[in-house]
């Protein structure tokens, strides 16, 4: 028996099971990407999974198999880096158990992440949004539960596994009304209901039923609905909706990008930053200022103070038309002189040249 077989099933079983108590999303995700390793190592060495050592996956390997996903699989450095972060992870367990492969260890784990393009956060505005929420059907069951499911996660701007992870229970609508939910890192959280939100929600419990532990958005069959159906609704309803909005047809409306959204609302009510990273469950503060870096208002309002007190207000637009005070346009004039015929030579602009 090689030494990763029995290293591979302890990393699992005890490092992050029983030491790290790891979720079962970060278990399922460790899993998937040391498969595609093992896979594409018993491809390249031409031994079989359980023929596999650890000097097998040497630095260069683990190099290919990351040019791999981006190339040949089509992942993104995001995902590339998640990869390597759990790569990384089990060979940092198995130096502890293995000293003897130290030097292959240590090559691995110098492996850098990828930098990457950080994009602006898409975000919907006010038209947009009350587009959204008016595309589902609401005289149908589905329509109702989809327009209070979009309203509560633009409202709270909730995860979507937190989302799809709500129960009735979860829902407050007294005094004080408010949604828990466990999201990221374990971490308990509520987030208050604003009156309209707390009317639609009454509304829908009224209508769903059920016992506290059951889905607050089920799937037609009473199910828990998963994270694919409700990107599919999103898209269907941003569909419908870009048809009274255009400015639609540009955006991929998601779950996170509705997120987004009530992070920019916050924002632009004038709420402190780190008031919005406690109400989005940020795990640091420092998080939220991406979407400082995305409010184009606030950069307006800096510029505005920044202008000369004889200056007119607003920014500078260049002129479309020529002015009626002069015969000819400017640019016409530079655009005559480049077209020019050459029967002549042109002066150079800039060189003074003397007769001896």
């Amino acid at each position: 028996m090689t030494a990763l077989a029995p290293t591979l099933q302890a990393f699992f079983t005890d490092r992050l099971i029983n030491q790290r108590h790891a979720s079962e999303h970060t278990i399922a995700a460790y899993r998937d990407t040391l498969r595609l390793l093992l896979r594409f190592a018993a491809e390249r060495s031409g031994k079989p999974p359980s023929g596999l050592d650890i000097e097998d996956l040497s630095a260069p390997l683990i190099g290919a198999f990351l040019d791999h996903l981006e190339h040949e699989r089509g992942n993104s450095a995001r995902t590339r880096n998640a990869r390597l972060a759990a790569i990384r992870s089990l060979f940092r367990y198995a130096a502890l158990r293995h000293p003897e492969h130290a030097a292959t260890i240590q090559r691995v784990l110098s492996i850098p992440p990828k930098r990457f393009d950080r994009a602006l956060v898409s975000f919907l505005t006010e038209t947009e949004l009350d587009a959204l929420l008016g595309a589902p059907d609401r005289t149908t069951w589905t329509g109702r539960r989809d327009h209070a499911l979009i309203l509560l996660a633009a409202q709270t701007g909730l995860r979507a596994s937190e989302l799809v992870g709500l129960r009735r229970s979860d829902i407050k609508l007294g005094r004080g009304a408010h949604v828990s939910c466990l999201g990221k890192g374990r971490k308990h959280r509520i987030t208050p209901l604003t009156t309209t939100t707390i009317a639609i929600l009454r509304a829908w419990l009224g209508e769903r039923g059920g016992q506290p532990a059951d889905p607050l958005f089920p799937a037609r069959t009473g199910t828990t609905l998963s994270r694919d159906a409700l990107e599919h609704r999103l898209a269907k309803h941003a569909a419908a909706a870009a048809t009274r909005c255009p400015s639609l047809h540009d955006k991929r409306v998601t779950a996170h990008v509705l997120r987004h959204t009530a992070a920019m609302r916050l924002l632009h009510a004038g709420v402190d930053t780190s008031v919005i990273a406690l109400w989005l469950g940020h795990e640091q503060a420092e998080t939220t200022q991406i979407y400082l870096h995305a409010d184009l208002a606030l950069k307006e309002q800096a510029l505005a103070k920044t202008k000369p007190p004889d200056a007119k207000p607003g920014r500078y637009q260049p002129p479309t038309r020529c002015s009626r005070s002069s015969k000819r346009c400017d640019y016409a004039d530079l655009r005559a002189a480049i077209t020019a015929p050459t029967g002549r030579s042109r002066p150079q602009v800039g060189i003074t040249r003397t007769s001896a």
